[in-house]
């Protein structure tokens, strides 16, 4: 090795490689990048037989997050309630009781919208 490829692996931080490994580094790159690509772009895809039935499972876990977040909101304004009782303040106990009307209308979302439609 030279002079000055030493220092300059030295000042840079980068080891030199021989003409082998340099290949060798190539040809393990390049197989791990052909292997890569073919993974990705070989993903099985799984169609329905029927694209209501599609819909109507995503409308059923949309609907039903939907109603995970309705549950919560009534939680939070019982305790809500609870908490304004103890304390005797008339705008908490407001607060408390809106957000419990929220947390129903929210948790019976599809089955007031199903009313709706008929």
């Amino acid at each position: 090795m030279k002079k000055n490829q030493k220092e300059l692996s030295v000042k840079t931080g980068k080891l030199s490689m021989s003409g082998k490994t340099r290949k060798g580094f190539k040809v393990y790159a390049s197989i791990i990048l052909a292997i890569g690509i073919l993974t990705t772009f070989a993903v099985t895809a799984f169609a329905a037989d029927d694209p209501v039935a599609v819909v109507n499972n995503l409308s059923t876990f949309i609907f039903g997050l939907i109603r995970a977040v309705g549950l919560i909101l009534l939680g939070f304004g019982i305790v809500q309630v609870g908490l304004s009782l103890k304390s005797h303040d008339p705008s908490q106990r407001a607060n408390g009781f809106l957000t419990v009307a929220g947390g129903i209308v929210i948790t019976f979302a599809k089955e007031i919208l199903n009313l709706i439609v008929g």
